[in-house]
């Protein structure tokens, strides 16, 4: 059962795939930790983020390697442990911008697959292009929304201190720029469920995507 879970920043997609891979017993992937982490190696390393050839060039350098437990997810690159440094403002700042690198995509879908492909008892896997790019084959689409309000509100409770202002405005550029890529943009898959977690709670949002895998795996 391959679970494909899609959506722009402070839909609540972390927490709901994590939850639901939990209690449905399958793995769980945060593909934007992988570009979390190869963006930390690019700045780690001095490559220039504003130069798309120095980051193609260095695509295939680092060894990117995540963890599938829901409970407890890990992300290391070359053997150092980044859950906490990716993310960090500086990194955030940054990562649409090594993300949007066809060659950083090429590098990261190739090892989401293989993640995806070798998960024994199924996989949720979460992100920005999982139904339409990375599994187009997936089991079952779902696409999280909610309005820049209840997003930057939540994204702030996450960020402590943060100003709910700036933290919309910084929202809709991040979505802008995803959504506008060439290569592999934010998008709903046409086969995609849309759930809009605007006026729902964490523990609703988790109920209905359960609710959806629980019917697909009885073939309804």
């Amino acid at each position: 059962m391959i679970v494909a879970i899609d959506g722009p920043s402070g839909t609540g997609k972390s927490s709901t795939s994590k939850a639901v891979a939990a209690q449905l017993g399958l793995s769980y992937l945060d593909t934007g930790a992988q570009y979390r982490a190869i963006t930390w190696w690019m700045v780690n390393n001095g490559i220039d983020i504003d130069d798309p050839s120095a980051i193609a060039a260095a695509a295939g350098k680092p060894e990117i390697v995540s963890g599938t437990d829901p409970q407890a997810p890990t992300i290391f690159v070359d053997g150092v442990d980044v859950a906490g440094p990716i993310r960090t403002q500086e990194v955030t700042s940054k990562v649409s911008a090594v993300s949007a690198v066809p060659e950083v995509r090429a590098r990261i879908t190739e090892l989401q697959r293989s993640l995806a492909a070798s998960a024994e008892h199924g996989i949720v896997v979460e992100g920005r292009d999982i139904g339409t790019t990375v599994l187009p084959d997936a089991d079952l689409k779902i696409f999280l929304t909610a309005s820049p309000e209840a997003r930057a509100a939540r994204r702030s409770g996450e960020l402590k201190g943060a100003d709910v202002h700036s933290t919309r405005e910084a929202l809709i550029k991040r979505d802008a720029a995803d959504s506008s890529r060439k290569t592999s943009p934010l998008a709903k898959a046409d086969d995609a469920v849309e759930v809009d977690t605007t006026d729902l709670t964490l523990a609703q949002v988790i109920e209905c995507v359960v609710t959806l895998v629980e019917e697909k795996r009885a073939g309804k």
